[in-house]
């Protein structure tokens, strides 16, 4: 069994104080978040809406809860009432259906942008100039109910760490150029860059993300 708590530990004192851990908990049973919420750690990210909220309803209300999964337009509803950061923000569509569930729940809910940096069909995201082309639409500007808080991606699979460290640097590159443009909209704010997980999070970190995104190095490898 995996020591949960002193695999948080270790992994934060490598990270530092500027980037930020978030547990990804996806199948895990709920004792295992327990046990790192005991260890007093209180950052989770789930791939899929309906595990989301079925963890939520089960465990204390003080839980920072992220999606960093691809979520669908319909399933927004279900995770606007609590979710802290939705990671995977990949269409103006969908954006503008987080828009109008924040505004029922009298929320603003902060959200990244995801953008396609990996080499590989499987993958979801916005293109560099589709970003640019949203962020500064009217249609955007419009949008008071969320705010676009940075940017995120996942590099491609491989054991080239070299090509990993480059799709990292031109995410960070995007984000630092949007970061720079002048009299942005109001909704939004570049904060954090979401890449790294588990194999590659070290390659993330050198090349500025502040939010890594980590499972089975906590957890164990899932079953």
């Amino acid at each position: 069994m995996p020591d949960i708590a002193k695999n948080i530990a270790q992994i934060c004192s490598e990270l530092g104080g500027n980037t930020k851990l978030i547990a990804v908990t996806k199948t895990k049973p709920l004792q295992d978040l327990l046990t790192a919420y005991e260890a007093g750690f209180k950052r989770f990210g789930e791939n899929k809406v309906q595990e989301l909220c079925s963890k939520y309803e089960s465990l204390p209300k003080d839980i920072e809860w992220h999606m960093i999964g691809h979520l669908q337009s319909n399933k927004v509803k279900y995770i606007a009432p609590f979710v802290s950061l939705i990671h995977g923000v990949d269409s103006f569509k969908l954006l503008k259906e987080i828009d109008k569930e924040a505004r029922k729940n009298q929320r603003v809910i902060d959200c990244l942008l995801q953008i396609y940096i990996a080499d590989e069909d499987t993958k979801f995201g916005l293109s560099p100039q589709e970003a640019h082309e949203l962020i500064l639409s009217e249609s955007f500007a419009n949008l008071s109910h969320i705010r676009v808080i940075g940017l995120m991606g996942m590099a491609s699979h491989t054991d080239d760490k070299e090509k990993i460290a480059q799709e990292f640097q031109s995410l960070k590159d995007l984000f630092e150029v949007i970061a720079q443009l002048p009299n942005l909209p109001s909704n939004l704010s570049m904060q954090e860059l979401s890449m790294g997980m588990s194999g590659d999070y070290p390659i993330a970190v050198a090349h500025g993300s502040t939010l890594v995104r980590v499972g089975s190095a906590i957890f164990g490898s899932r079953a």
